[in-house]
């Protein structure tokens, strides 16, 4: 009988020792995609500042979203992608999570390039303080986004995915216009 309680007790320190060490892993997960994001912002910040205000409504092609517009995008699911987890945007930018008609309002307003900046800045200080928030035990939980169920983490990747993307997307507008990123210069 002893030999079988020190055996569960050794399974118990065991079990303990694994949820420990997952916990410690998914918080590190987090801090490393919280960082990655942050030097995204960085760049996408000082880029809205270099690229002039008149190229701000300058767009590749008709139908396809101009310069402005990508970073009020960019601001808008960064106020989005959070509300999987319960993290409701900022009321003063009217976006609603259930519709997606405020997203699209939010991203045609009529903006100079200062105020989209601070918008950018808004959103991006919106979005650490919901990583921050959330819980490494939740990120393997399910939730619901775009009509399919992903892990916590997995939805964490999108948004980060999205942020380089449309990164990449703004340094191409950019050099379209002269304008080379600054921490490239």
């Amino acid at each position: 009988m002893l030999v079988r309680l020190r055996h569960l007790a050794l399974a118990l320190v065991t079990v303990a020792a694994a949820a420990a060490s997952a916990a410690a892993q998914q918080a590190a997960f987090m801090g490393d995609l919280s960082r990655d994001a942050n030097q995204v912002r960085d760049k996408l910040v000082a880029l809205a500042k270099a690229i002039p205000q008149d190229k701000y409504d300058w767009r590749p092609a008709p139908g396809v979203r101009s310069v402005g517009e990508v970073f009020l995008h960019l601001a808008s699911d960064n106020y989005l992608l959070p509300t999987v987890f319960g993290v409701a945007p900022d009321p003063a930018t009217g976006i609603k999570a259930d519709d997606f008609k405020t997203l699209t309002a939010y991203e045609k307003r009529t903006l100079n390039r200062e105020e989209i900046v601070a918008e950018v800045e808004k959103s991006f200080a919106h979005l650490e303080k919901s990583m921050q928030g959330m819980p490494a035990a939740k990120l393997g939980d399910s939730y619901k986004i775009f009509g399919q169920t992903m892990s916590g983490q997995r939805v964490w990747i999108l948004t980060v995915t999205h942020l380089h993307e449309h990164l990449g997307q703004q340094i191409a507008y950019a050099r379209s216009n002269n304008v080379v990123p600054p921490w490239s210069q």
